[in-house]
């Protein structure tokens, strides 16, 4: 059914003072569309909110099992983590069980983005390096599974690099679409190509993981294999109060939801089968947090309404000023 945007709204005071728009897709394994919320048929690059798919050649070509991951190396590879010295340690160790280092990565290094692990990190007298790029996790997947199938692991980033084009035809499989032809293409964060499809075709895709449908048996394992890594170790993806930590953590082993830059947020809910994709217009990151806990709230509410009520409480957070007083509050309009 097709309704009008998702708004998030931005008080202070009494006040209204800011309105972001937000367009999102809750589709199931068939493609059969259960929600539509603005203009889900435009593409837009989901950015790191599709890790997961990305990640699945680690898992389909045995790289995975080959050098002994667990959850927490699965969540990492599926990451974009806060720079933390739990997720810079476990990354080093991913790189050295295929017998990488820190100079292998082609991600670049940044500061983290958390504040508090910033300066910590300034504070220790160090400066940071590709571990601490919060795509690091996922490189280290992607070093990974060329180190497994004898290939050069320089330029890997690369869109003709074997890694890329495994990384590329999985989402175009999932979301069924021509990725890299038919759409807009350009260069990620972390220096590796992003693909833009509508937001009905990523949801479609993450519909699919969680359910099987339609995919081989492998890739449907690998899939749920990588979903439930990130779902139980909700940590080693993101980090320290975390958005995608809070989601997950709301109705743990229930829902998998994992953000992208630009206002981005794709996952599902394995035990319905349903898969979602959001995009605030604006690009903002409150909106998008906001929205994809209202919808997870929707989704829930007719099979579990008291789930459904934790996801509508962190669908609202306060707003503070530098002296902690709470000043207004971001949330989703009530219809």
């Amino acid at each position: 059914m097709l309704v009008s945007h998702i708004v998030i709204e931005a008080t202070r005071g009494n006040a209204v003072e800011s309105v972001h728009l937000v367009s999102a897709a809750v589709v199931d394994g068939s493609g059969r569309a259960l929600a539509t919320h603005g203009d889900v048929a435009t593409p837009i690059y989901p950015r790191s909110a599709i890790k997961v798919m990305q990640a699945l050649p680690l898992v389909e070509s045995g790289a995975a099992d080959r050098f002994g991951f667990g959850a927490k190396e699965l969540a990492l590879a599926c990451a974009s983590h806060s720079g933390e010295s739990s997720h810079v340690g476990l990354a080093a160790d991913i790189l050295q069980r295929a017998g990488l280092g820190e100079a292998d990565l082609e991600c670049g290094c940044h500061w983290p983005f958390d504040q508090k692990v910033a300066i910590a990190l300034a504070q220790s007298g160090e400066t940071p390096t590709q571990l601490h790029n919060n795509c690091s996790g996922k490189h280290a997947g992607f070093l990974c599974t060329a180190v497994h199938l004898g290939e050069e692991t320089r330029g890997y980033v690369a869109g003709d690099h074997p890694v890329q084009r495994r990384a590329r035809q999985a989402i175009a499989d999932l979301t069924n679409t021509a990725v890299g032809d038919a759409t807009p293409s350009g260069i990620d964060g972390c220096s590796i190509p992003t693909y833009a499809a509508p937001l009905q075709a990523f949801a479609l895709g993450f519909a699919r993981l969680a359910s099987g449908t339609a995919l081989p048996d492998t890739r449907a394992r690998a899939g749920q294999r990588l979903m439930a890594a990130c779902m139980a170790e909700p940590f080693f993806m993101a980090g320290t109060d975390r958005a995608c930590v809070a989601l997950m953590e709301a109705a743990p082993g229930r829902v998998f939801a994992k953000t992208g830059a630009e206002g981005v947020f794709c996952g599902a809910v394995p035990e319905l089968g349903f898969g979602f994709a959001l995009k605030a217009h604006d690009g903002g990151t409150r909106a998008a947090e906001s929205a994809v806990a209202r919808l997870i709230a929707d989704i829930l509410r007719g099979a579990d309404r008291a789930i459904a009520e934790r996801y509508d409480e962190l669908s609202r957070h306060s707003l503070r000023n530098w002296e902690g007083t709470k000043v207004g509050e971001v949330r989703p309009r009530q219809s």
